[in-house]
């Protein structure tokens, strides 16, 4: 049985609501928000959970997530500092603060116990990565690329500079980094601009023409290799999940999606696509897809497609970890134009679990839930129920 779950002091939002006169008891309301959201996939409710105030943001202040830490980037003093808070209780004093050096903008992500901390300049590409301690904030080693975690292992690869799209891809050489020390490890040079996809011990590049290499993360071994159909790369496009690899291209006038078994490439099925955007993304072993029609999720080994959610097209995915196995949190309007529907997506399909109130901004995935920004200077923690 899915959760209801009323955040703040805000009622719920259900898919007709209309202010309930003075004397409609909290009981009344509470059940039509129980009604309106089962027609949208949840059920009843269980519990109230109230958020936990986090620290004070300054107005240009950038907001990260990674791994436990939530991250506050205040970039006005010279220099500027970063801030590490615990996202688990985000009201309390931060775990350390340190300068940083100047930069237009911040990525961040974790391999092991260091924070890859990376700088982006004004076209948002990446400019250097500086490693630092997860406990102390301070400093270990620094690098003049873009440092990707990939599990226990790390590649530095240098971005094809674009102010369109920045990141999309990459070029030059590929080096296997120690984490440890940032020294490299290996080197593989690219031939032309490639797509790089880092996972926990695999590296996929595919080049412009196709060629597809999946090396281990470690030592640089490559494991496999294969040539795809011509498409539209990009660090979405393919999409890997375990030992299969997905593709999103053009056959003959429509689109496709194609699966392919790793480590060597060898196509398994091949299945018809909406035309128009479509966007993959992997959740809880599957790929999950959303697309003009909806969102829905196939086996990524048959390409059979397990669940379709129609109304899922108008809800709007979370930003969260690069990788992560965890199921997708996706927002949706509530009735009322105001406040929005929490659900997440996953194995079993969607699950409406909470409703946030008015006002919250630029929510993200950090740790077990939400950081959102509210109509104060501060940010604030929602907590999300395991699905």
């Amino acid at each position: 049985m899915s959760v209801l779950i009323e955040l703040g002091d805000d009622r719920g939002a259900g898919l007709d609501e209309r202010p309930p006169p003075p004397q409609v008891s909290r009981r009344c309301w509470v059940a039509a928000l129980v009604a309106a959201c089962v027609l949208l996939g949840g059920s009843a409710p269980a519990a109230r959970l109230t958020p936990r105030p986090g620290p004070v943001v300054p107005a240009r202040a950038t907001v990260l997530g990674a791994g436990p830490l939530l991250m506050v980037v205040d970039p006005d003093p010279n220099p500027p500092t970063l801030s590490a808070y615990d996202s688990a209780a985000p009201d309390g004093p931060p775990r350390w603060r340190v300068t940083v050096p100047p930069a237009a903008g911040w990525s961040a992500e974790v391999v092991g116990d260091l924070l890859l901390l990376v700088e982006r300049d004004q076209a948002r590409g990446a400019r250097a990565t500086t490693a630092r301690s997860m406990r102390t904030g301070q400093p270990v080693w620094r690098r003049p690329e873009r440092v990707y975690a990939a599990g226990d292992a790390a590649v530095a690869v240098s971005e094809v500079r674009s102010a369109s799209d920045p990141g999309r891809r990459v070029e030059g050489t590929v080096h296997g980094v120690d984490p440890a020390t940032g020294a490299t490890r290996w080197s593989v040079p690219l031939p032309s601009t490639a797509v790089l996809r880092a996972l926990p011990g695999r590296v996929l590049l595919v080049q412009d023409d196709g060629l597809a290499r999946l090396l281990d993360a470690r030592d640089g071994t490559e494991r496999g290799r294969g040539q795809l159909p011509p498409a539209d790369y990009g660090p979405d496009n393919p999409q890997i999940v375990g030992a299969h690899l997905v593709l999103r291209h053009p056959s003959g006038g429509e689109v496709a999606l194609t699966g392919y078994h790793l480590p060597g490439l060898a196509p398994r099925w091949r299945a018809s696509a909406q035309p128009g955007e479509l966007t993959l993304r992997p959740c809880q072993g599957l790929i999950c897809g959303q697309d003009e029609q909806g969102r829905w999720a196939i086996d990524a080994g048959t390409g059979a497609r397990l669940w379709t959610w129609p109304a899922g097209a108008h809800w709007r995915t979370v930003a969260g970890p690069r990788v992560s196995t965890e199921p997708l949190v996706v927002l949706g309007m509530a009735a009322d134009g105001r406040r929005s529907l929490v659900a997440t997506v996953g194995r079993d399909g969607h699950r409406v679990s909470a409703v946030l109130p008015a006002g919250l901004t630029d929510c993200r995935r950090v740790g077990a839930g939400l950081i959102c920004r509210d109509g104060t200077a501060r940010v604030t923690f929602w907590p999300l129920d395991a699905p």
